[in-house]
């Protein structure tokens, strides 16, 4: 590749457990890092309270993953907000990672994705990625200070998104397709008694307006009738859905499209390591998916350092993947 080209030591997709520990391992190991998630947290933010997570007798869901995030940022580990659209072999030695916003290369990846935050599906939804549509209400709320904003959802994330917006934006729509929405009790009287939340039941967005940045959402009311709500910010909590589609031509896949794992968290694609709920490891645990993620990150060093012709980390790597033989040389 071009030495003009800028490219990272390696690419993590995911920004929970898996992905967040691997970008601490791979910091403290001196890789140049970057970490493309849609969100932070992943589905440990659907619990208010862990109480397996060595440390910690009880932690919610929200803290631990924020404790995650501040150490990897120790590290300057670059965290970018966006979608993983595609990702590709480039020139036989480097991968390329297309996310709504560009492109970005790595000589490794991790996959540590996990379930993916749930699209909305409506017109708009695409184009405005990023520009006010949001599936991160912890990530994205402080930009939309003073703004009016939609909570799109029927359960206790949306309420719980709904809450936190409460505190930064100017209005807050909830918006849910059932007639009450699913959250504790407590929660949803707390909400009732914030001025700025307005409760809209037995409704859904069926398109998201603007141009550059969202301007409007149009909702569709149960007997039909249609509505327009002036906002700048849409939050989507619609839950998670598991998305390997992107990498089922580069990864072996089992029946139940997870990534196969060897014991060092290599796939069947050499330079390409998974961690986390989205690999065939049964047991689906936030401490899980941490250790992966370390194991994961190591494996990608000793790989990067392979590829350097640099000695490995120390221990028995007789049985791991040889790196890709190639013509060409890289200047890490």
């Amino acid at each position: 590749m071009s030495v003009d080209e800028h490219l990272y030591d390696v690419i993590i997709v995911g920004g929970a457990s898996a992905g967040l520990t691997a970008a601490i391992y791979a910091g403290r190991q001196g890789l140049e890092t970057l970490l493309v998630t849609k969100d932070i947290g992943g589905q440990a933010l659907l619990t208010d309270s862990i109480q397996n997570y060595p440390g910690y007798i009880n932690i919610g869901g929200l803290g631990l993953m924020k404790k995650f995030q501040e150490q990897a940022l120790l590290y300057d580990v670059k965290i970018l907000f966006e979608e993983v659209k595609e990702i590709k072999d480039k020139d036989g030695v480097c991968f390329t990672v297309k996310t709504t916003r560009g492109e970005d290369d790595s000589c490794a990846l991790i996959l540590a994705f996990g379930k993916t935050p749930r699209d909305l599906g409506v017109e708009g939804e695409e184009q405005l990625k990023s520009k006010g549509v949001s599936y991160c209400a912890i990530c994205d709320g402080p930009i939309f200070k003073g703004k009016e904003v939609a909570v799109v959802g029927s359960s206790e994330p949306a309420a719980e998104a709904a809450l936190l917006l409460s505190n930064l934006a100017s209005k807050v729509y909830l918006i849910y397709k059932l007639a009450k929405i699913l959250a504790p009790d407590d929660l949803i009287t707390t909400l009732h008694n914030k001025e700025n939340v307005v409760f809209v039941p037995e409704c859904e967005v069926v398109k998201i307006n603007g141009t550059s940045s969202v301007e409007s959402i149009a909702v569709k009311e149960k007997g039909g009738e249609m509505r327009n709500l002036q906002v700048q910010g849409v939050f989507v909590e619609m839950g998670y859905v598991a998305k390997t589609d992107i990498v089922k031509h580069m990864v072996q896949l089992n029946s139940k499209n997870e990534i196969i794992i060897a014991k060092d968290c290599s796939t069947s694609h050499p330079g390409i390591f998974a961690a986390g709920d989205v690999t065939d490891i049964p047991y689906k645990q936030v401490v899980i998916s941490a250790a992966q993620g370390a194991i994961a990150a190591l494996s990608a060093y000793n790989y990067i350092q392979r590829l350097r012709g640099k000695p490995a980390i120390k221990g028995d790597w007789k049985n791991l993947p040889e790196a890709k033989k190639t013509e060409h040389t890289l200047e890490l």
